[in-house]
This record gives C-alpha cells, structure tokens and sequence, in this order.
C-alpha cells in the first residue's frame, strides 16, 4: 500500500488545487470569476494555487479584454491532464484496496 500512496501527486493534495484541476478536466477553458465562484475562494488565494499549478506547467491561460474589462482564462496543460489523471488512479487504487 505505501506505494500506492507514493504515487500520489503532492500538487493536489490541497483542496484548492484538487478542485481547479477536477473543474479544468472536465470543461475547456474556465475564467478567472467563474472559478472563484465555484471554489468560493478570495481573489488572492485562487491566484497563488493558480501560480503553483502554472509553475508546474499543469495549466495555462490566455488573456484577452472584453471591450475594455481583462478576461482571464485557464485550462489543462497536457501535462497536468496526464498528471492529475495518474494521481485519480492511484486514489482509485487506494480506495480499492479495503
């Protein structure tokens, strides 16, 4: 069993991070507001687990302006599907094993 725990990625052991990856799997491309909406999460908080999953190249984004107002929006890196897909599996495993 401790292997499987090692294969657990350490980048989502935060809830915070979990959640941005598991709303990115699942959509393409989710702004800025909207993910602070659906994490209920400051401002500030969002954009320093958004730094760590950019910092390990998990997601990107592009930013564009509508009309005058900056639009912000991220999505899942390949790397960070492929990621953040090993680390389901080994939950998976994990939870299967009892």
């Amino acid at each position: 069993m401790k292997h499987i725990v090692n294969q657990l990625n350490k980048a989502f052991e935060n809830r915070i991070r979990l959640g941005i990856m598991s709303i990115l799997i699942v959509n393409e491309g989710v702004n800025f507001n909207r993910l602070k909406e659906l994490l209920e999460v400051t401002d500030g908080n969002l954009a320093s687990h958004l730094k760590s999953l950019e910092a390990l190249k998990y997601i990107k984004f592009t930013k564009s302006f509508i009309g005058r107002k900056p639009l912000t929006v991220y999505d899942k890196t390949a790397l960070g599907h492929k990621a953040f897909s090993k680390h389901l599996a080994a939950l998976e495993e994990l939870l299967n094993k009892h």
